[in-house]
């Protein structure tokens, strides 16, 4: 027994060493995005990429663990973002943001079902890459907003309006795919649609009917019990969700969404620096599991691709900042700020591994995700640089 006890003991004085060491990474990296003022997630993917698998130093962290901890990161992350939406615009965006998510459908995902084609893979492969394509990254889009201040700026709410369309369109479209792959019957696909479809229109209804309530409940206590609390529902409702196969995010943000008033303001201080440590993990984890060898076949087409569906987004989002009024530096920002994919895009290859193609879409997917949220960040910091073209006036003929 005290044998047993000493090689725990080891084990687990090994993991927190580890496990010390890359937040203490994590740390000086940020210090190192603020004084170069960007945001810190190119870096944080940067690191993830050379200590992971291939990787300059491999660490033999705790993966069970990491990767708990990264999702976790992924729904503070979006229940942060929903405490900066109150139901009003959720309301608005939902009315005026159909067509936006459209004209997003169509520009972003049309290029990845081409690519996908083009190289010759199955139909069903293409789809899904086109998938990866179309969805941004709530999560390093909520980062850079965050990161940057522009929660309050004008286009703000246009860019919260294609990410709540996106994940709202991920409930329907992921088990559709992933009956389509399984190769279920119709029952079975409408089924799984439906019983999403359910499940999102509950967890709406009621973050919008009941959010008053819940945050009357919430506020009465200490500022200890009110984080214990705010956590609790928020994992426990992303459980909820993401066991009848919605997205747990989905449900993150609609927790975050039914909260206000004196309940929405302390949960914003309360849980920012929790969010901050749980996401920084959260996108080290995403390209330690990328193995850098896999990624050089991949890695011109998904630079190629790269490149064309960032200019979709920055069309999306230019098509999107205007309808709400914005001017042209807004425009900019908000399509940049939509150019990073991230956590859907993995969901989505992940589906596919087990396809013919599937290693193929995995290494792409992997890339592209690499690529766009190192971009996407990086040229929302320099948007407002970006000269655009005017208009000479024309001057009166000289009499």
């Amino acid at each position: 027994m005290p044998a047993l006890i000493a090689s725990g003991s080891n084990e687990a004085a090994l993991a927190f060493v580890e496990i010390g060491a890359v937040v203490l990474g994590l740390a000086l990296l940020a210090r190192l995005a603020g004084r170069l003022g960007i945001t810190a997630v190119p870096l944080y993917l940067i690191a993830g990429l050379a200590l992971g698998e291939g990787g300059l130093v491999q660490l033999d962290v705790a993966e069970d663990f990491i990767s708990i901890v990264a999702e976790i990161g992924v729904l503070l992350l979006l229940f942060t973002l929903g405490l900066e939406y109150s139901d009003i615009e959720l309301r608005s965006g939902l009315r005026t943001g159909v067509l936006p998510g459209i004209v997003d459908m169509l520009l972003n995902g049309l290029p990845g079902v081409a690519a996908g084609l083009l190289l010759g893979w199955s139909p069903l492969a293409a789809v899904l890459l086109g998938g990866a394509t179309w969805v941004s990254s709530s999560g390093v889009v909520s980062k850079v907003l965050s990161d940057l201040h522009r929660l309050g700026f004008r286009e703000t709410p246009a860019i919260l309006n294609l990410l709540v369309i996106e994940d709202l369109a991920m409930a329907v479209y992921l088990p559709v795919v992933a009956a389509l792959i399984v190769g279920g019957t119709v029952l079975a696909t409408l089924t799984s649609v439906a019983i999403a479809l359910v499940v999102v229109t509950v967890i709406l209804l009621s973050a919008l009917f009941y959010g008053r309530k819940l945050s009357d409940l919430l506020i009465g206590g200490s500022d200890e019990a009110l984080l214990l609390a705010v956590f609790g529902v928020t994992l426990l409702v992303a459980g909820v969700a993401q066991q009848l196969e919605v997205s747990g995010a989905i449900g993150a943000f609609l927790v975050g969404l039914a909260l206000s008033g004196q309940a929405e303001e302390r949960a914003i201080q309360l849980i920012t620096p929790l969010r901050d440590l749980f996401a920084a993990i959260f996108f080290l984890f995403f390209s330690f599991q990328v193995d850098p060898a896999k990624l050089l076949d991949a890695l011109l087409p998904a630079f190629g691709l790269a490149i064309v569906t960032a200019i979709t987004k920055m069309l999306t989002g230019w098509f999107a900042a205007k309808r709400v009024g914005a001017a042209q530096k807004g425009r900019l920002r908000a399509g940049a700020t939509l150019i990073a994919r991230g956590e859907f895009s993995i969901v989505i290859a992940a589906l596919g591994a087990g396809l013919i193609d599937g290693p193929e879409l995995g290494a792409l997917v992997a890339g592209y995700v690499l690529v766009t949220a190192i971009m996407g960040p990086l040229v929302a910091k320099y948007a407002d640089n970006i000269k655009l073209p005017t208009r000479k006036k024309l001057q009166p003929a000289p009499a």
